[in-house]
C-alpha cells in the first residue's frame, strides 16, 4: 500500500498540474463506475448478513457521529480555530470525521480476516461511511462553510451513486436461494484494481512539495488517527466486552487516514482545498505510525 502511493508521488513529479488533475478524474470515473460498483457487490453479494457483520456499521457509524461532534467543538469553540476561517474549519472538520474506510480498510481488513474482512469493509463504507457522508458531510460543507453553492438532494445524489446500488443489489441477492457464486467470482475479478488504482490516485493528490503543516492539521489528523478509533474502541468494549473479529474491523476502520472524497467536497462546496489536502498527506504519512499501534492493542 505504502509503495503505491509513494508510485503516485514520484509519477506527480513528472506531470504537470492539468495533467494531474485529468489523471485524477479517469481514474475516479473509471472507479466509481466500474472497479468500484463490481468489487462492492462481490461483498454483499457473498455475505451471510448477520448481527455481528452489521455491528461493524453501527459501531463505525456511532464513533464518526461523537467523533464529529467533539471535533466540532474542537474547532469551532476553542483557542484551536480561533484564527482559522469557517472553509478552513468546515474542511479539517470533514478530514477529522469521514476515513478513507474502503479504500484503505478493504486491503487491510482483508489481509488480517481474509473474505470476512472484506465484508467488514463493504459494509462499513456503504453502511454508514458514505450515507454519513452524503448527508452530515454534505450539510456540515454547506451550513458550517457558508458555501452558497446551490445543489439538489444529496441523499438523491447518494442513491444514483453506481457502487450503492450495486452494492444494495448483492446484499439483496444474499438473501436469496439464487447461486450467484458464477457472477461473484466475475465481479471480484473485474473490482480488484479498485485498491491499486485509488492508493495510486492518493499519491498524485499529496503535494508532496507543501507538506508544511500547521498546528490546526497536525492536530486533525492525530485526532483522526488516534482519538477517533479510541472512542470507538470503548464504545466497542462497553457493548460488547471482549472483541471478535468483527469489533476490532470496526475500529481499525475507524483509524484509517482522511477521505480522498473530502478533497472532492471541499473544492465542490468551496472550503479551504489546500488545508484539506495538507490533512490528507499529513493523516496518510502518519498512518504508517499509528498502524502498527492500534494492530499491537487490538490483536
Amino acid at each position: 500500500m505504502s509503495l503505491l502511493v509513494i508510485s503516485g508521488g514520484v509519477w506527480r513529479r513528472y506531470l504537470t498540474a492539468d495533467q494531474v488533475r485529468a489523471i485524477r478524474s479517469h481514474i475516479a470515473t473509471i472507479t466509481i463506475n466500474l472497479f468500484a460498483p463490481a468489487l462492492l457487490f462481490a461483498a454483499a453479494a457473498s455475505a451471510h448478513i448477520t448481527t455481528e457483520l452489521l455491528s461493524v456499521p453501527a459501531l463505525l457509524a456511532t464513533g464518526i457521529l461523537l467523533g464529529g461532534g467533539l471535533l466540532y467543538l474542537l474547532l469551532f469553540r476553542t483557542p484551536l480555530g480561533a484564527n482559522l476561517s469557517k472553509q478552513t474549519k468546515t474542511g479539517l472538520l470533514l478530514c477529522g470525521t469521514f476515513g478513507n474506510v474502503l479504500f484503505m480498510g478493504y486491503p487491510l481488513l482483508h489481509f488480517l480476516f481474509g473474505d470476512e474482512g472484506a465484508r467488514y469493509a463493504a459494509f462499513a463504507d456503504m453502511g454508514a461511511a458514505t450515507p454519513l457522508l452524503w448527508s452530515l458531510g454534505v450539510w456540515m460543507a454547506i451550513r458550517l462553510g457558508g458555501s452558497n453553492v446551490r445543489i439538489s438532494n444529496p441523499i438523491k445524489t447518494w442513491l444514483m451513486l453506481p457502487p450503492v446500488w450495486s452494492f444494495l443489489l448483492g446484499a439483496s441477492l444474499s438473501l436469496t436461494p439464487v447461486d450467484t457464486t458464477p457472477l461473484i467470482h466475475a465481479a471480484r475479478f473485474i473490482g480488484q484494481p479498485t485498491v491499486p488504482v485509488m492508493l495510486l490516485m492518493l499519491g498524485l493528490t499529496i503535494p508532496w512539495r507543501k507538506l508544511v503543516p500547521n498546528s490546526a492539521v497536525l492536530t486533525v489528523s492525530l485526532f483522526k488517527l488516534l482519538l477517533l478509533p479510541l472512542m470507538t474502541w470503548l464504545i466497542a468494549r462497553y457493548y460488547f466486552g471482549s472483541l471478535r473479529e468483527a469489533q476490532i474491523g470496526a475500529v481499525i476502520e475507524s483509524s484509517v487516514p482522511t477521505m480522498l472524497m473530502a478533497l472532492g467536497l471541499a473544492d465542490k462546496y468551496q472550503l479551504d482545498v489546500e488545508a484539506v489536502a495538507l490533512t490528507i498527506a499529513w493523516s496518510t504519512v502518519l498512518f504508517l505510525i499509528s498502524l502498527p499501534l492500534w494492530l499491537w492493542v487490538l490483536i
